[in-house]
């Protein structure tokens, strides 16, 4: 935590964090570090949630009640909104050149479409400033608006979007011919190639976009992910997750292939994955329906009274927040390989996670953490897992990384040029 002694190279610094209106995911939390880190390092910051869905404009403030009730993080400063009024939908060009695409599974083309529509909050769009810090591809079209040709674009990718949408698409009744994966993440590309700088958060997406965009800057930048407590400790074995298509697989997955091997542990699930679980596997939530709390209004709570985490990841690409969430706790944890993708080789041979990718291995690992002592608040706290979380994911790690990066864009020069040098010391 910086105190008011703190350097702050980005003061008198104008920041406009723009963010897809999410909540109760990965990307929530990664805008929330983004937000924290910004005003630590002295910059004014103007987050603005853009809806993804039509009607979210900025003036229809009832439509925004369950982001607002979900999201009171971001109630420490002020919220800014945007969104695609529903008249723009009835453009000839929108209809020619956005939603006919769209119908035939062009998941791009529609979020780029809305961005470029969207109304934006008037007290944000009409400020000056230093520097936009854009998050997903395709959300640019807002982000250049807000840069005015002056500011410098950051853009974090959070992952290749071009594969999530086609994992998306598997389930869709998409009218033929069905677009391509190639067609949409030449379009993700486009988008990115117009940004000063581009983030990766994870090393196999970094290494990927290097190799597809190699005339562009890039840089590998874990994002900060927030501190989990480390006690007092409790009873539980949980496994936390939302409701996307990846953690549903995973979590069916779990209930069908382990839970039936590993007789006498209860398992708490939390967070609203048990929507998805519910409709894509009816008689298997009805079995477990007691295990599910659904979504909880302080997930850090629930690493507190817990003893183990698991992390029974089947599908899924990017770095997983909810992974890294749970090595900030310190407690034990059992996890398949693919839960640790995205980081260095170190995290899978790190005392105190188990790495299980089959069930019996999995079951026979939850059997035995669950029958061993608890660990203690102090063992937690010096747990390999939370070493390397710190190292890699804390706020102070994001903090420092960051400000080497955006020095260069802002122009190191003056002022700026002697706090950054006093924050790097």
């Amino acid at each position: 935590m910086p105190t008011s002694d703190s350097p702050r190279p980005l003061l008198g610094r104008k920041v406009s964090l723009v963010h897809p209106a999410w909540h109760s995911c990965g990307t929530y939390r990664v805008v929330l570090g983004q937000i924290a880190a910004y005003r630590a390092l002295g910059a004014e910051v103007f987050p603005i949630a853009i809806g993804t869905d039509p009607g979210y404009v900025p003036e229809r403030r009832w439509i925004w009640r369950d982001f607002l009730r979900s999201t009171p993080e971001l109630d420490d400063g002020p919220r800014y909104f945007g969104g695609t009024p529903f008249r723009a939908m009835l453009e000839p060009k929108f209809l020619g050149e956005v939603l006919w695409p769209y119908l035939h599974g062009d998941q791009a083309i529609i979020r780029t479409g809305f961005a470029e529509r969207s109304a934006l909050s008037p007290e944000a769009e009409r400020q000056s400033y230093d520097l936009v810090h854009c998050n997903h591809f395709f959300l640019m079209p807002v982000a250049e608006r807000l840069a005015r040709g002056e500011a410098r674009v950051l853009l974090d990718s959070h992952d290749l979007q071009a594969r999530q949408f086609a994992l998306m698409n598997e389930r869709m009744p998409w009218l033929k011919p069905h677009v391509s994966y190639e067609t949409m993440l030449a379009e993700e590309l486009a988008y990115m190639r117009r940004a000063d700088l581009l983030i990766h958060l994870n090393a196999r997406e970094d290494e990927e976009f290097r190799a597809m965009l190699p005339e562009k800057t890039h840089a590998l930048l874990y994002p900060a992910v927030p501190e989990a407590p480390t006690g007092p400790g409790g009873p539980d074995v949980v496994l936390v997750a939302s409701n996307n298509s990846a953690n549903v697989e995973s979590v069916i997955w779990f209930l069908r292939e382990v839970a039936p091997l590993a007789e006498g542990v209860a398992v708490k699930i939390v967070g609203n994955v048990d929507a998805g679980v519910r409709s894509r596997a009816a008689a298997l939530f009805e079995r477990y329906r007691s295990w599910f709390l659904g979504r909880v209004q302080d997930p850090a709570a629930v690493y507190a009274s817990a003893r183990l985490a698991l992390l029974p990841t089947i599908s899924g690409h990017g770095l997983s927040i909810k992974t890294v969430e749970a090595m900030a706790s310190g407690l034990p944890l059992i996890a398949t390989t693919l839960a640790l993708r995205g980081m260095g080789e170190q995290a899978l041979s790190l005392p105190g996670i188990v790495v299980a990718d089959q069930p019996q291995a999995f079951a026979r690992a939850l059997q035995t953490a669950a029958a061993a002592a608890p660990p203690s608040a102090r063992e937690r706290e010096n747990a390999a897992s939370r070493a390397y979380y710190q190292a890699h994911f804390s706020a102070e790690a994001y903090r420092r990384n960051l400000v080497g990066l955006i020095a260069p864009l802002l122009g190191k020069t003056g002022a700026l040029s002697a706090r950054t040098e006093s924050f790097e010391r």
